[in-house]
């Protein structure tokens, strides 16, 4: 599963970031997460035990969500996330190496970046994804005037304070996609909890699907 097929599936473009998960309840979280319409989730390496979580919903979801890490720093990180079956390497930060091994490796990844000289040290490094963080300190007129630089095929997704309050906003101002993280999850929320803000989420889509049409 790959970020383009989760894309041509016509799931919403929703990244659920799931900083704080524990393994004994990544599965009912994440089932939680699919009824809610969320297909793409990333656990940050500063989860506890976090690549036991990645492990254990990479065997359950594979096939219908794409499963990864956030909070990715280094090279050597990429490894074991795909030694445990994830398939998206996110990053606060704009790192070659991690770009290039996560490349190499087939993975999908979401280097973060803030100015314009990291958006291209990105996409020289490969990356077809960017992550803009934190997107609530810049706002959408910051995007708005990126998107007059970055090539159309690279795609940028808001991560940072982002939610369904202004998800429409993002998208309109020339975001591919938003990250959810606090708004969504946090560390012991139950997963009636998380499908409640997943289904939030869905409404401020299909709201912003009709509004553009």
């Amino acid at each position: 599963m790959t970020l383009q097929d989760i894309l041509d599936g016509g799931a919403m473009p929703v990244i659920a970031v799931l900083r704080g998960l524990q393994p004994a309840e990544a599965v009912g979280v994440a089932e939680a997460l699919l009824a809610g319409g969320i297909r793409i989730m990333e656990v940050t390496l500063n989860s506890p035990e976090p690549l036991r979580s990645i492990e254990q919903l990479s065997a359950a979801f594979g096939s219908r969500a794409l499963i990864g890490a956030g909070t990715v720093l280094r090279g050597a990180e990429v490894e074991s996330v795909a030694a445990a079956g994830g398939r998206l390497i996110v990053s606060p930060h704009t790192d070659a190496e991690v770009i290039g091994r996560s490349v190499g490796l087939g993975l999908d990844c979401l280097p973060g970046f803030m100015t314009p000289t990291e958006a291209f040290t990105a996409i020289a490094a490969g990356a077809t994804d960017l992550k803009l963080f934190p997107a609530s300190s810049v706002g959408q007129g910051h995007l708005r005037a990126l998107r007059e630089v970055l090539p159309r095929r690279i795609r940028v997704w808001a991560v940072g304070g982002a939610g369904a309050h202004d998800l429409a906003a993002w998208l309109a101002a020339g975001a591919d996609g938003i990250g959810v993280g606090g708004s969504l999850y946090r560390a012991g929320h139950v997963p009636q909890q998380v499908l409640e803000r997943a289904i939030a989420l869905r409404r401020a889509f299909s709201a912003s699907n009709t509004q553009q049409s």
